[in-house]
């Protein structure tokens, strides 16, 4: 009976030692995405999003970068193709043993390693060349933050998404692909 109450002790304990990642919705024109985040292996970048996320920042911005058979885009421009003032750039956290494989979600930057602000893309397939490879700015990678929990099927949708140039902008969808808004779900 001892050892039963102990191992229950212990169990109640360490349930309330381990907090449950973060999860979102991604509420978009053409249906839901839900996401698991990973605070214990992108802290900064999670921290960052949900920032923005908490901050309404999402609300009717676009995929503006949609590439089948490789990544959807989004998180920065309006419809109207106008990019929205972000926070200040965070740290790559790409190496963090994350791999840019179907389904996960990592933060889009440009060729600097960390300049990564409000843009994200969620990959449409195992996209090694875009994991960690080494310190180099080369090499260095997109940090992996999270994956899809619920709704890959709306993100294949979005990603044969007839596309063209909008100005210089290219694989901008014809029709836009609105995120009305991408809200923190509450922890059970």
């Amino acid at each position: 009976m001892r050892y039963l109450l102990a191992v229950f002790a212990l169990a109640i304990s360490c349930s309330h030692a381990v907090a449950a990642n973060p999860q979102v919705t991604i509420e978009t024109n053409q249906g839901s995405i839900i996401l698991e985040l990973y605070p214990e292996k992108a802290p900064k970048t999670v921290e960052n999003f949900l920032k923005y996320a908490n901050s309404g920042f999402y609300k009717d911005t676009i995929f503006h970068r949609v590439i089948n058979n490789f990544m959807i885009q989004g998180g920065g421009f309006t419809a109207s193709m106008a990019e929205k003032e972000t926070l200040a750039p965070i740290a790559n956290e790409a190496a963090n043993g994350l791999k840019n494989e179907v389904g996960t979600i990592a933060m889009a930057r440009t060729s600097e390693p960390d300049s990564a602000t409000s843009q994200f893309f969620i990959n449409l397939q195992n996209n090694a060349f875009l994991n960690f490879r080494g310190a180099e700015p080369e090499l260095i990678g997109y940090c992996v933050f999270g994956r899809v929990l619920k709704g890959m099927d709306v993100v294949r949708e979005i990603g044969v998404t007839p596309t063209g140039y909008v100005g210089p902008y290219a694989d901008v969808p014809r029709t836009p692909i609105t995120i009305l808004q991408i809200k923190v779900r509450e922890s059970k």
